[in-house]
């Protein structure tokens, strides 16, 4: 496949280069997707099949005092490569977040779920799933919740604070999936296969507290090491989280369930 893989550098940009192959990669400090004419550029000399949009401003807290950063990122840039894409006769497979909803619902949120984003990032990130779609390109938009995989994820962090005799004191009520980063570049290549645009709901099967996950991280690692379950109300942050971020998907099956994945990460 000729594809280019924007933000290469992030844990899921890791997983389809290593995919892909190397010379897909192209990672920020070779090309910001806010500069349109690099963008466009790009792509034109490339001329990939498909192009992966991995790259993102995902600092949720610190974008509520950079709002112009985060939508520059979130919402230009994938105006900019979906532009540039169907200018190109490129596909676009772009990522998105659970982070679009508000979390009020009982159930796991479909694609036909109307969003209501709680925080700049979220709304940042919807509004670059609608500015992507908007330009008439071929846009395959795949929405995740709680990715994990490289050394500085979820599971990383526990590890490390466990390790280091400090205290797990973990939130309770935000429920997520969470989802292994190969499994999800895997199946968005299967999904560039099946010639998929649209939205869809790319996330593990299985949901989960942070607190849950924590102790299946410890479990899987052999630790015995207690995790306080703490309500949200104990770590204040700039932005709001949804309480229920859990996804599910009306096109696709779930993917492996997150503790057959997790078991996997830790066990490689």
């Amino acid at each position: 496949m000729n594809a280019l893989v924007l933000g290469a550098s992030g844990q899921l940009g890791l997983e389809l280069v290593r995919l892909l192959g190397a010379d897909t990669a192209v990672a920020h400090d070779r090309l910001s997707i806010t500069d349109a004419e690099a963008v466009e550029a790009l792509i034109k000399e490339r001329k990939p099949e498909v192009v992966f949009n991995c790259a993102a401003y995902n600092a949720v807290d610190r974008a509520e005092s950079e709002p112009e950063v985060a939508y520059a990122v979130n919402a230009e840039g994938p105006f900019h490569i979906a532009g540039a894409c169907g200018r190109h006769g490129a596909r676009l497979v772009h990522f998105s977040t659970n982070f679009v909803f508000d979390g009020s619902s009982d159930e796991p949120y479909v694609e036909t779920d109307e969003p209501a984003p709680l925080s700049v990032y979220g709304s940042s990130k919807l509004e670059g799933e609608r500015k992507a779609q908007e330009t008439g390109a071929r846009v395959l938009i795949v929405r995740t919740a709680a990715l994990f995989g490289g050394p500085r994820s979820f599971p990383g962090r526990v590890l490390e604070r466990a390790r280091a005799g400090q205290a797990l004191r973990v939130v309770s009520d935000q429920s997520v999936n969470p989802t292994f980063t190969r499994d999800l570049a895997a199946a968005a290549l299967e999904l560039v296969q099946a010639d998929a645009t649209g939205l869809v709901h790319g996330v593990a099967d299985g949901c989960t507290g942070w607190d849950g996950f924590a102790q299946a991280v410890l479990a899987e690692s052999g630790l015995d090491v207690a995790v306080e379950s703490v309500p949200t109300g104990a770590y204040p942050t700039a932005a709001r989280r949804p309480k229920n971020g859990c996804l599910a998907s009306t096109r696709i099956a779930p993917l492996r369930h997150w503790r057959e994945a997790l078991h996997e990460a830790l066990n490689p």
